[in-house]
């Protein structure tokens, strides 16, 4: 699987958001955390924000939150908001159509993983049997 960049850093925002004490989290602290340019972040947490992923307050103690508990997002959440649908294996013909058969079972096994962990698994460290 191939994650944009983009994916990668909504995945850092999110498990720092995950990780951080009860209200808002500031996308400078985010930023800071993750390395994450903020121009960058901006844009990806008003995605996610319009989304219904994660909700912003503004003002001087504004900033981001998880709109759900943490063991409610999963990886595969926000990789299909970053990234959309996942795309079919299609095209493959004559003698490469088994290929076919392979990246299906790829792609149903990445996502069946992507579901699997949540945000709280990242955040505590504790990841499940993979």
């Amino acid at each position: 699987m191939r994650l944009s960049v983009r994916t990668q850093y909504a995945l850092r925002a999110a498990a720092e958001l995950a990780a951080a004490a009860p209200g808002p989290v500031p996308a400078e602290r985010i930023a800071a955390a993750q390395r994450i340019p903020r121009r960058f972040l901006d844009n990806i947490l008003l995605q996610m924000r319009r989304a219904g992923l994660i909700n912003s307050q503004r003002g001087p103690d504004g900033g981001y939150w998880l709109a759900r508990p943490a063991e409610q997002i999963t990886l595969a959440d926000v990789v299909f908001i970053m990234e959309g649908a996942p795309q079919d294996s299609e095209g493959f013909h004559g003698v490469a159509e088994p290929l076919g058969y392979v990246w299906t079972a790829l792609r149903d096994h990445e996502q069946a993983t992507l579901t699997e962990v949540t945000l709280a698994h990242i955040a505590t460290g504790a990841l499940p049997p993979l």
